[in-house]
């Protein structure tokens, strides 16, 4: 009940700040640590990430793809790394419109499944590729923090093979700066 009440939230604040033709959003289960991109109801894929460590944690709240940028360039105090290998931030880079925190990709692939990063929300960079390639800036974007049950099981559906579509259903219910 408690997810179809999130759905219910994302679908109204989605419909309110973006328009009712809006249609595709992301959800990111931070305990999870898992992204789920929703088109029309449908959990169409959902990824593994990295999320905020707890001395840095991911924000929570609702956002929106602010940004897309391939082959971004990292910046921070006294230092630059283009793009290329070394890049913290991998091949692709989603702002989130939020004090420099996004998705983007990673150079560090075993961080996948963790709380690593400094807030942001990290992908292996052929998820983050695939990701960058299905979403707009002005997607809808739910970073959350607790999972009812239903939440769980939709974020499950592709748990051997995270990369591969899913057709798990989402109810809707009318009413009520990372690096390292």
């Amino acid at each position: 009940m408690h997810a179809i009440k999130l759905v219910a939230i994302l679908a109204a604040a989605s419909a309110e700040m973006y328009g009712e033709g809006s249609a595709r959003r992301l959800v990111i289960s931070v305990p999870d640590r898992k992204i789920a991109l929703i088109e029309d109801g449908q959990v169409v894929k959902v990824y593994p990430v990295a999320v905020g460590k707890a001395s840095t944690p991911s924000p929570h709240g609702s956002f929106h793809i602010a940004s897309r940028v391939q082959h971004p360039t990292w910046y921070h105090p006294g230092k630059v790394v283009g793009p290329g290998p070394a890049n913290p931030l991998g091949t692709r880079w989603m702002g989130l419109g939020y004090k420099g925190y996004g998705i983007h990709g990673t150079n560090m692939p075993l961080s996948i499944g963790k709380a690593a990063s400094h807030g942001c929300i990290r992908m292996r960079n052929r998820d983050v590729e695939d990701l960058f390639n299905r979403v707009e800036v002005g997607d809808a974007v739910e970073l959350v923090t607790e999972v009812s049950p239903d939440l769980a099981e939709a974020f499950g559906e592709n748990e051997a093979q995270p990369s591969t579509p899913a057709t798990t259903t989402v109810a809707l219910v009318s009413g009520g700066g990372d690096a390292q």
